[in-house]
């Protein structure tokens, strides 16, 4: 059976979402024009929300023109009761920066300002993103409030360790635009059906090394991993990453850098048992040379080399083998011929729940691109197979969806 994504509801979950931003006095105010950015990149809808202390750290204009509409402010706090209308509106009510006064005034529900009143009547989803200085975030009372905040439902992501405005370094820095617009993803999907649970995905290539500068590896970027690590995040659950030498954005999970398949195995083992669900989304390398050279190969004098392979360690073998009782194990079989006949084989042989297959020599599919087809086999021959096109974060999505439901 074949899906389009289109025609799903994971498809355009992201798309035409309305965001409403409040904007406390804080230094970090001036990272918000660029979150304000990624908003409209993202085409959803942005109405903002200024302290007047927030109008001397950031420019309304500037919001104004990158929003495409007014800002809001105690200026234009009257009879029309904004408040209200913002977050009748609002898909999610997010506040960044929120300083410590700010913070506390919500907590305790005190309502003198646009920005607090709004934050007192909102029933959408309420995320607050404290920036402060080190002291200020540790001081008791900050602590109290933030427990109160989470003991009513508000979202609370923690502050980063760094460089502060106040010239020291400690807690208290706001996350870039581009992280708190994953937190905002993350609030905004649909549903949390994998909260508490843990999810193990490996990820990338290989590098098996013939000598110091040289090494057998494979066109694989990662994304596809990556892709299934952020979806199962999006759905509330706690993520770990094993990755080959490629770059990941492990905002929100850890992520363990390994190089060669015998250090993916090692670590795959070390996490496994953690694991209520492992994706083995890794191209990793089949073989590696037989002997290292401790010194560059050189070619002068030489017309042929031969090169003396042999066989890594199947790591989805391996780990189907130790599988415990209700535990997950998903494949990728990436095939040039013979697509489903391979992932099928393959499936039984390593003892697979599911395993996601595709040409990667099809056009727009495979190592590298943003975007795939992957035909989802389950072991469960009573499990109708699925056919997902489109962007890899799309269809890793559609994937959780039918793995989480069956």
């Amino acid at each position: 059976m074949k899906t389009s994504l289109k025609q799903t509801q994971m498809s355009n979950w992201k798309e035409g979402r309305k965001i409403l931003l409040g904007v406390t006095g804080g230094i970090a105010a001036y990272k918000i024009p660029g979150l304000v950015r990624l908003i409209k990149k993202s085409n959803c809808e942005a109405e903002i929300i200024l302290t007047n202390s927030a109008r001397n750290f950031v420019a309304p204009m500037a919001l104004e023109t990158l929003a495409g509409r007014g800002v809001w402010s105690d200026e234009n706090f009257d009879a029309s009761i904004p408040h209200i209308k913002l977050t009748q509106w609002a898909d999610v009510f997010v506040i960044a920066p929120c300083t410590a006064n700010s913070l506390a005034k919500v907590a305790r529900g005190i309502a003198d300002n646009l920005l607090t009143s709004a934050a007192v009547a909102a029933t959408c989803p309420l995320l607050i993103f404290p920036a402060m200085n080190e002291n200020m975030y540790a001081n008791k009372a900050t602590q109290e409030n933030i427990k109160i905040l989470l003991d009513h439902g508000v979202k609370i992501i923690e502050p980063s360790d760094g460089a502060l405005a106040c010239g020291v370094s400690g807690k208290g820095r706001m996350p870039e635009p581009d992280e708190i617009m994953l937190e905002i993803f993350k609030a905004l999907h649909p549903v949390h059906d994998m909260t508490g649970k843990k999810v193990l995905v490996t990820a990338g290539p290989t590098h098996e090394y013939l000598d110091p500068v040289r090494f057998i590896s494979n066109p694989s970027s990662g994304k596809m991993g990556a892709a299934m690590a952020r979806a199962a995040w999006y759905r509330g659950a706690e993520v770990k990453v094993i990755a080959g030498p490629v770059e990941i954005n492990s905002y929100g999970f850890d992520v363990v850098h390994v190089t060669s398949a015998s250090e993916m195995l090692e670590a795959v083992r070390e996490n496994s048992a953690w694991a209520d669900y492992i994706v083995k989304a890794a191209a990793v390398g089949d073989y590696r040379a037989r002997s290292f050279e401790p010194q560059k190969i050189k070619r002068e004098h030489k017309e042929f080399l031969t090169l003396e392979l042999e066989r890594n360690p199947d790591i989805a073998a391996e780990v189907g083998k130790l599988k415990r009782p209700g535990q997950i194990l998903i494949g990728f079989a990436a095939e040039t011929q013979n697509v489903s006949a391979n992932a099928r084989e393959k499936l039984a042989r390593k003892n697979l729940d599911y395993i996601l297959a595709n040409d990667v020599a099809a056009e727009g599919s495979g190592f590298a691109t943003d975007t795939n087809t992957l035909r989802l086999i389950p072991k469960d021959i009573n499990k109708a197979e699925k056919i997902f096109s489109g962007l890899k974060e799309d269809i890793a999505c559609e994937v959780w969806s039918d793995v989480v439901s069956l």
